[in-house]
């Protein structure tokens, strides 16, 4: 199954009715009908997650929303933010964690279609292309104070194809945040481990006060994923080494 394809995945309407039955045989009739194994294996796991399940009864729109709820938990990042900006939000989550902060201006930017979301600035673009950043901008009402991102590559089971897709997804979203990030703003960005080259931890260092990593509860054991937060921007070279 596509990163795609998981990212569009919803809640099947079964899984909202009462008894442990129905839902055993739900997950059961979703995982048959998958087309390939290993799309049959990935929604098996989805089914049976506690997360995820959690995350239905509590109206989130992907399980995700608990890793940022979590890395906020430890880091304190989203207190008194009033610009923020959610780079790769597709499904949504992470947005529906800042608007339940009580965030003025949140603005999400993806490749993929996001169900509006009330309150909330959603451009389905590309942050490489100017004509997508200045419709970001038209949700924010100054430059923002946070930048998060959760993009993801789709992976092709290479190892080292999907390592540098990755280091160029954080490339991409650490360029944006130096460039448009407030004075004092804090950047917090899913990478991989191994998956933040030096470079990349470098240009962080520099020009922030601080720089540190977690991988929150929410994140499966056995993915690789970890998340980089860096905090109290202070602009020094900025851009990174070519």
């Amino acid at each position: 199954m596509s990163e795609d394809e998981k990212r569009r995945w919803h809640k099947p309407a079964d899984l909202d009715k009462k008894g442990s039955g129905r839902r055993v045989k739900a997950r059961k009739v979703i995982a048959h009908n998958a087309k390939t194994e290993s799309s049959k294996k990935w929604l098996e796991r989805q089914l049976a997650d506690p997360y995820v399940q959690k995350a239905f009864q509590e109206g989130y729109r992907a399980r995700a929303a608990y890793k940022l709820l979590e890395i906020d938990e430890r880091f304190d990042i989203l207190k008194g933010r009033k610009n923020t900006v959610d780079l790769g939000c597709a499904p949504g989550g992470w947005l529906q964690v800042l608007k339940g902060k009580g965030m003025a201006h949140i603005a999400g930017i993806d490749l993929l279609p996001v169900e509006p979301l009330t309150g909330v600035h959603i451009v389905e673009g590309d942050i490489n292309i100017a004509e997508d950043v200045a419709k970001l901008w038209q949700g924010l009402a100054g430059k923002p104070d946070l930048v998060l991102s959760d993009m993801a590559a789709n992976t092709t089971g290479h190892r080292q194809t999907d390592h540098l897709r990755t280091i160029a997804l954080v490339e991409s979203a650490v360029e944006f945040t130096l460039e448009h990030l407030q004075p004092g703003g804090t950047f917090c960005a899913k990478v991989f481990q191994g998956g933040t080259s030096g470079d990349i931890l470098k240009t962080l260092k520099e020009n922030f006060q601080s720089v540190r990593h977690i991988k929150p509860p929410a994140s499966r054991a056995g993915s690789p994923e970890i998340f980089v937060i860096a905090k109290g921007f202070q602009r020094a070279k900025a851009g990174l080494k070519e």
